[in-house]
């Protein structure tokens, strides 16, 4: 039966299921260019719409070649970096925040715009307050109708806010929200280099596992063949050679299974990097156990705090929450703004004149029917809401490395619990196969020695695979994935 340690397991497919608050908050917003996808499971036999995680996606880079290709961990995690779903998506969140910045900034900048316009007209002059019947008694006949005549009208409109604090505010508050979202960028690629890991280790733990399956299905063949020879002597009971051939069936079950899930696995890690699904390549890495230094609670906290970029991004929305705030309360103010066109007007082009208008205006609010206090109170929620998420994800910044140093420890004793187990249940198959090749026990005692050592050789993959994730976790946990993997390859 194929085990694994659950807390690393959640760990390695943390991302997956939107675990980290900063991606939540920005792929859920339109800013970030998020849109959920969904992905139909069998659940009981019923079809199921459930939510997929971008990060478990990619935009595929080329199509399949004929030759199997060499990934080493550093190549994956390159192509993750260039073709994730989730990285990219994250990306254009930087090109919306930027957008919203330079509509905000355009209210402090002069705006130009120029006009021609030629028309042929026809006035009724008594329209415009003109009365011509009072020239009658005089003598004097003036037709109503002025025209047709002909207006050439070419002019530039300049117009520039002199003092607009509202719109200060605004802009400034603008520009933490694009320094969030980098700051959510970068907190992308953590994420993406942690998702490659895991499924690169994870698909290493596959490939040893199915290594494992072979093994013991030709010590099963050779112990069942084994049995066969003695039964034909006369030496064994016949329930003694079905027993073997029973469990080398078994072990056939598992060497089909393992191989299933390996080259399911290989699937999912090539969509996380952007390979085509049907691309065929071999892992060129194999990470040794190598045991990781120490580091305290109080430093990986002071590097984390210091160094992770999803914390760094929430204190930039607190800030851009701050100023929102204060351009909501800053509508109160007075604002300057001048208007300033020049043209040149007359019946055509070579008949014309040129015109002035300059204008300053001063516009001072005085009662907008509830709109200031409105803005004003959402603004006070959405301040509240980043200084709650803000102290939120401290705390659980605390929480991920305290899990992070308790699995770390833990992995690597079991580790070392894991090889003594692997030895002692393979001397205890190697005395079993003694003393039934000696006649002394039957193979009861052999399967079940078979199953021990098959236990324990499932349990130290599953401990090298938490304690490899361990290490890209903790490196996560305190900001530095992309060069804590760096750090652990040189190790490999």
């Amino acid at each position: 039966m194929r085990s694994f340690a659950p807390r690393h397991l959640a760990a390695a497919l943390a991302l997956f299921f939107g675990s980290v608050a900063s991606w939540a908050q920005t792929a859920s917003s339109p800013a970030a260019g998020g849109a959920t996808q969904y992905v139909i499971t069998l659940s009981q036999g019923v079809a199921v719409l459930q939510p997929q995680n971008p990060y478990s996606g990619s935009v595929p880079e080329g199509k399949a070649t004929g030759d199997v290709i060499p990934l080493s961990l550093k190549d994956a995690i390159a192509r993750g970096l260039k073709q994730n779903l989730g990285l990219l998506l994250t990306n254009e969140g930087i090109t919306s925040a930027r957008g919203q910045y330079w509509k905000d900034r355009s209210g402090l900048l002069p705006n130009l715009s120029t006009s021609t316009s030629f028309s042929d007209e026809q006035i009724n002059l008594s329209t415009v307050g003109f009365n011509v019947k009072a020239f009658g008694p005089l003598g004097i006949h003036i037709n109503p109708i002025a025209g047709p005549f002909g207006v050439f009208d070419t002019r530039a409109f300049v117009t520039q806010s002199i003092f607009d604090w509202r719109t200060i505010q605004q802009t400034r508050s603008s520009a933490q929200q694009l320094k969030a979202a980098r700051y959510s960028y970068k907190d992308a690629r953590e994420l993406v280099v942690f998702a490659v890991a895991s499924a690169y280790l994870q698909t290493i733990a596959d490939a040893a596992r199915v290594d494992t399956a072979i093994a013991q299905r030709d010590t099963a063949q050779a112990l069942a063949q084994q049995a066969a020879d003695q039964f034909k002597a006369g030496t064994t009971a016949a329930i003694d050679a079905l027993r073997a051939k029973v469990q080398l069936q078994t072990n056939e079950q598992q060497v089909i299974s393992t191989r299933n899930d390996l080259a399911k696995q290989k699937i999912a890690l090539a969509r996380v990097i952007g390979l085509p699904t049907d691309q065929e390549f071999t892992l060129s890495d194999n990470p040794a156990y190598e045991p990781s230094a120490r580091i305290s609670l109080e430093e990986a906290l002071r590097r984390a705090y210091a160094t992770r970029s999803d914390y760094q991004s929430a204190l930039a929305q607190v800030r851009a929450a701050t100023l929102a705030r204060k351009a909501a309360v800053a509508q109160h103010y007075p604002s300057i703004s001048t208007a300033v066109n020049y043209g040149d007007i007359g019946v055509n082009p070579g008949n014309s004149h040129g015109t002035l208008d300059a204008t300053a205006s001063l516009n001072i609010p005085i009662f907008l029917g509830g709109k200031i206090h409105g803005d004003v109170l959402q603004a006070d929620a959405a301040l509240r809401q980043s200084q709650e998420l803000l102290s939120n994800l401290r705390a659980q910044i605390e929480q991920d490395l305290r899990d992070s140093l308790l699995d770390l420890q833990s992995a690597a004793d079991l580790v070392e619990v894991a090889r003594s187990n692997v030895d002692l249940a393979n001397q205890t198959l190697q005395q079993s196969r003694d003393r039934f090749a000696a006649g002394v026990t039957d193979n009861v005692e052999v399967v079940q020695a078979q199953q021990s050592v098959t236990s324990a050789n499932e349990s130290l993959i599953s401990s090298l695979y938490s304690y490899n994730v361990s290490k890209v976790e903790l490196a996560r946990a305190t900001g530095r994935a992309d060069a804590g993997v760096q750090e652990y390859l040189k190790g490999r």
